[in-house]
């Protein structure tokens, strides 16, 4: 059984409803000063008839295997994948455009729960992780997402490499960010189907996923360091395509037809 701590991601695994809760622990100091959070998600779960329960501070502290959870733990039913057909044949968002995020090896929990919350914040469609070399959905990703690893849908595959071009036969483009990369991310056209693929924090991404992209972006640095951390790297891109994706076509856009582009994966 998953556990979730902290206020806010137990929030949202009840206001999202997509997963199972057993029971909800409350430290008994806690339930006995109830503040207008507490009351909010304790509502909540009487809504979701959630059994409720009140333990000791310290066996909470257990629980979680941290201090850290505010005084309430949650015990979910394990979370099942969804598969990568899902998010294929998933309807179009608002946009009119795919973009899904793939994740080739991050394995750093805090990296992952970040990238979480920016994918669920910038209008990602889905997420695609693997079997082996990624950090699991645990209670320090939901804490770091700050419970929108509730919200976001992901999907997990044996290989990412086969995924990618699963992708490509449903045309989606293939992009990843590498330091050494070209063009610029902001040169790049979002206003398509897309999947971002990020490589493993240190290493980047591994040789096979770069030669399976169709285009390499690249960051560009103008301080002393070569590259962002890969959840802020993450972020960036993000946010870039959803800047242009909700840009509106002026008219010579609108009518200009969109050029055939090959990849360098193609």
């Amino acid at each position: 059984m998953d556990v979730l701590y902290g206020l806010h991601p137990v929030e949202e695994a009840l206001r999202a409803g997509t997963r199972q809760i057993d029971h909800i622990s409350v430290a008994r100091e806690r339930e006995a000063r109830r503040d207008a959070r507490m009351e909010r998600l304790l509502d909540l779960a009487s809504a979701a008839k959630v059994r409720v329960v009140t333990e000791p501070r310290v066996q909470l502290d257990k629980h979680a295997k941290t201090d850290m959870h505010q005084g309430v733990v949650a015990f979910l039913r394990e979370r099942k994948f969804l598969a990568l057909e899902d998010l294929i044949n998933a309807p179009v968002g608002p946009s009119g455009y795919r973009f899904f995020l793939a994740l080739d090896g991050v394995e750093d929990p805090h990296n992952f729960g970040a990238l979480i919350r920016s994918a669920d914040g910038s209008g990602v469609d889905g997420i695609i992780i693997t079997e082996r070399r990624s950090a699991p959905l645990s209670a320090i990703v939901a804490k770091s997402s700050a419970g929108a690893s509730e919200h976001v849908r992901v999907a997990q595959v044996v290989n990412l490499t086969r995924a990618l071009e699963t992708l490509k036969k449903a045309n989606v483009w293939i992009v990843g960010l590498d330091e050494r990369g070209t063009p610029d991310y902001t040169d790049f056209d979002f206003k398509q189907d897309t999947c971002l693929v990020l490589g493993s924090e240190g290493a980047g991404l591994h040789d096979l996923i770069k030669r399976t992209c169709d285009h390499l972006l690249r960051i560009p640095m103008a301080g002393s360091v070569s590259s962002l951390n890969v959840s802020v790297a993450g972020a960036v891109v993000m946010y870039e395509a959803l800047r242009q994706r909700r840009r509106p076509l002026t008219p010579p856009e609108a009518s200009k037809p969109m050029k055939p582009r090959k990849g360098l994966g193609s």
